[in-house]
């Protein structure tokens, strides 16, 4: 398990400026997409919704730390 969340970091480190800025907008899209769901009554697992803003959270750390 510990192998996967190093594999993980390693290819987050190695995205470009550019790569973060494209995945942000696609995790934004995504946690919009949940928020309807959730509201809509159509999301069965919620834990997606945490799992979502910590990843917008990890990728908004390393645009900041690049500056």
């Amino acid at each position: 398990m510990a192998e996967k969340k190093v594999k993980k970091t390693a290819e987050k480190d190695a995205l470009t400026r550019e790569a973060l800025q494209s995945k942000l907008v696609d995790l934004k899209k995504e946690q919009m997409n949940q928020r309807f769901q959730l509201a809509a009554g159509q999301l069965p697992k919620t834990h997606v919704l945490r799992k979502t803003r910590r990843e917008i959270a990890r990728v908004k750390t390393k645009l900041n730390a690049a500056k």
